[in-house]
């Protein structure tokens, strides 16, 4: 009995020891090897074209009711009206002076014609789809497009003579 106890103490001494005494080492992150490609890669251009927001375009008139329009005068009263219209219905994506998540309005017809500003007001949906600077615009701003508020023209043109003051 003697010599049996002794070797089961023996045989775990041996388990014991043997599976013991290593010390893993954990590697920390995370490595991916990759095969060298032997084709060259496609080099993207360098976009020197300036943004669409900061693109003048005085020729477009866009896609819309609107194909012609003249400008006099500012009138403030149509003025005040177009700021309580872009107030209720603009301020939640357009802050003048800065990029929110849509183009500041600011200076908007020092870079677009008054037709083109009043068809995105007015048919922001046929815009994005048509004009290819609405194209362009609804890219840089993340694929947000300008929602249709429902305005109407006279809405539209208060909204354009308050730019206008910007």
């Amino acid at each position: 009995m003697k010599i049996v106890f002794k070797c089961v103490i023996l045989l775990f001494s041996v388990l014991l020891v043997s599976c013991g005494g290593k010390e893993e080492k954990k590697k920390e992150g995370f490595s991916v090897k990759r095969k060298a490609t032997t084709e060259k890669a496609a080099e993207t251009p360098v976009a020197s074209e300036t943004k669409a927001s900061e693109r003048i375009d005085l020729t477009n008139k866009g896609v819309g009711p609107i194909t012609s329009l003249t400008l006099d005068a500012v009138d403030d009263a149509m003025a005040a009206k177009g700021k309580e219209v872009y107030d209720q219905m603009c301020l939640a994506c357009h802050r003048i002076g800065k990029k929110f998540i849509g183009p500041a309005p600011d200076k908007i017809l020092e870079r677009r014609t008054p037709e083109w500003v009043m068809n995105m007001i007015l048919n922001p949906d046929q815009m994005v789809k048509e004009d290819p600077l609405a194209k362009d615009l609804l890219m840089e701003f993340n694929g947000s497009p300008m929602a249709n508020q429902g305005l109407t023209e006279e809405q539209a043109r208060a909204v354009l003579e308050y730019f206008r003051t910007l």
